[in-house]
């Protein structure tokens, strides 16, 4: 069987995004929180817990909400929160 170009490429980002997902969040947070340290050269940060969980929060919710297609009550149950936490979570984020 021949495949067109599109369908050879299509096959390959999708081969791509699997191997991605194996790799656990946990290794990508530790990865990137090396790279962040090694890219301040000694200096010391401050606030890091906030600013991690901002990075991380924001495409959480992103993610989320489009599985769930907007649905907040649903997407509040996926994430463990009460809807008045996860609309003001998504407000917080420019989201809502």
């Amino acid at each position: 069987m021949t495949m067109s170009i599109g369908q050879e490429s299509t096959e390959k980002r999708t081969e791509q995004h699997v191997e991605i997902n194996r790799i656990p969040l946990a290794k990508h947070v530790k990865a990137a929180m090396e790279i962040y340290f090694q890219d301040l050269e000694g200096h010391m940060p401050s606030d890091l817990y906030r600013m991690v969980v901002n990075e991380i929060e924001k495409p959480l919710l992103e993610s989320v909400m489009k599985q769930v297609r907007g649905n907040q009550s649903r997407a509040a149950e996926i994430l463990g929160l009460n809807r008045s936490t996860l609309r003001k979570k998504l407000q917080l984020h420019n989201l809502s």
